[in-house]
């Protein structure tokens, strides 16, 4: 049976990342054509043998999203590759913890460079072959996009900043045939957010907030993103797929049953 990606190429971006590489194992099961994109070089190399050795088509291209000139270069080279494009997965991202006054203008301007200059310089290249096969982009955003945290000004307004350009895009190109989404996960189990597994207050936080009682897997991500750059989400663009266990269901008030005590029945 054909992967619902068979035939089709997709470019990834932040591919060797923890959420990427989950991202890239689930397109290549599916059968895509991979154009693995990310900062670390050998990371991203070693992600591509790894899905070669398994059966998939997998490139990997060095890229500093931060950077028009690589983007340019990086759907050039798919282009070269695979003669196409139907899918690019803006998944670079980075963050700091402070608030405004702790964060260094130097480091505002990099963590804006790579989650929201990317997603400009990755989509403008890539729009003509998009449209030229009604293709998709799937942004990879984020719950703090969508609401503010603590300590986490400059994540906070990148993600925001992506969201709205995500809903702007997916107006202004549903004529061409191209669906922009996002994904906003809530806190996922990555390699770079051991520390908050490691943390007894902050786990015992999470399983507290989260309803469904735990953080994300990386692998749970990647599903979502895999529907909406599907035929399956053929009518869906300029949404967010919210992915956080319900976490921002609540509306911030207690959990009164659980306060008073209560059990089933009462």
């Amino acid at each position: 049976m054909a992967g619902r990606f068979e035939g089709k190429v997709a470019i990834l971006t932040g591919a060797a990342g923890g959420i990427g590489q989950a991202i890239a194992r689930r397109f290549a099961a599916d059968g895509a054509m991979l154009v693995l994109a990310d900062i670390n070089g050998e990371a991203v190399e070693k992600l591509a043998q790894e899905l070669r050795t398994d059966g998939a088509r997998a490139t990997a291209v060095q890229v500093d999203v931060g950077v028009q000139q690589d983007n340019e270069e990086m759907v050039a080279a798919a282009i070269a590759e695979h003669g196409r494009l139907d899918i690019l997965i803006n998944n670079a991202a980075i963050g700091a913890f402070g608030r405004i006054t702790d964060v260094a203008p130097e480091e505002w301007r990099r963590i804006f460079a790579v989650g929201v200059d990317s997603i400009f310089y990755a989509s403008r290249s890539a729009m003509p072959h998009l449209a030229t096969v009604r293709g998709c982009i799937v942004n990879t955003g984020s719950i703090s996009g969508l609401y503010g945290d603590y300590s986490l000004a400059a994540y906070n307004a990148v993600k925001g900043a992506a969201a709205n350009l995500t809903r702007a895009m997916a107006l202004d190109h549903a004529e061409d045939g191209v669906r922009v989404n996002a994904v906003a996960p809530g806190s996922v189990r990555t390699p770079n957010s051991r520390i908050f597994d490691e943390h007894e207050g902050i786990r015992e936080d999470f399983a507290r907030s989260i309803p469904l009682g735990r953080r994300a897997e990386t692998e749970e991500v990647a599903d979502a993103i895999a529907f909406l750059a599907s035929d399956e989400a053929s009518y869906i663009t300029g949404t967010h797929l919210v992915v956080d266990g319900g976490l921002t269901a609540a509306s911030g008030q207690p959990n009164f049953r659980r306060a008073f005590g209560k059990k089933d029945g009462q």
